[in-house]
């Protein structure tokens, strides 16, 4: 889809005319940690003392989390975060969640999700995986998939204000900034990039940093 207009400066926008709901379109970097840090010590006291999951099996299902979040990252930038609607609700629904971070990348209240937006999302998710996992087992689970979302909320943030120098975080930050500024039908993937090249929708060699 073709681009219009990216703002290069730190600029923001208004997005709600209501001065009750446009403080909830913006948050701070560090706010998903202060809120899902203590969920995470609360899971992991659930499932290691209320509910004596033995260790291995612990950590087993939370690597499973993990690995659940990253499709999901994939598969929420790529088909519903751009998902192109035509109608005008449809659009402005875009804009709200996704399309004002295009306009304006480097709006550093708007790099993470909002605790408007993540926590019904959050809750969804668990009471989805509470009742598709076997009893119990959500607890270890959800510690993976909720780290990953706030891994994802961080290293998004860091990948538009950082100055990664080299290695693997520089090419990242590359991969992201393409996406952004060359082809934003390309690069979904944010904190992991293994999902691109699956499902093919990275950048050329040219395009990577040597």
């Amino acid at each position: 889809m073709a681009k219009n207009f990216i703002s290069n400066s730190k600029e923001s926008i208004r997005m709600f005319k209501s001065d009750l709901l446009e403080p909830l379109s913006k948050v701070k970097y560090y706010v998903p940690l202060l809120i899902y840090v203590p969920l995470i010590f609360f899971l992991a006291w659930k499932a290691l003392f209320d509910v004596n999951t033995p260790v291995l099996e612990f950590f087993g299902w939370l690597a499973f989390g993990l690995f659940i979040w990253t499709i999901t990252e994939y598969v929420l930038h790529r088909w519903i975060f751009h998902f192109y609607p035509t109608s005008k609700w449809g659009k402005r629904i875009h804009f709200i969640f996704h399309g004002v971070h295009h306009d304006y990348p480097n709006d550093a209240n708007r790099l993470v999700m909002p605790p408007s937006a993540s926590i019904p999302l959050a809750l969804g998710f668990y009471l989805l995986f509470d009742w598709l996992l076997p009893e119990t087992k959500v607890y270890s689970f959800f510690i993976g998939f909720i780290g990953g979302y706030l891994f994802y909320d961080m290293v998004h943030y860091a990948l538009h204000h950082a100055n990664f120098k080299s290695g693997f975080w520089k090419t990242l930050k590359h991969h992201h900034m393409l996406h952004h500024y060359q082809d934003a039908s390309k690069g979904f993937g944010v904190s992991w990039m293994f999902w691109d090249g699956i499902f093919r929708s990275g950048f050329e060699k040219k395009n990577e940093i040597k």
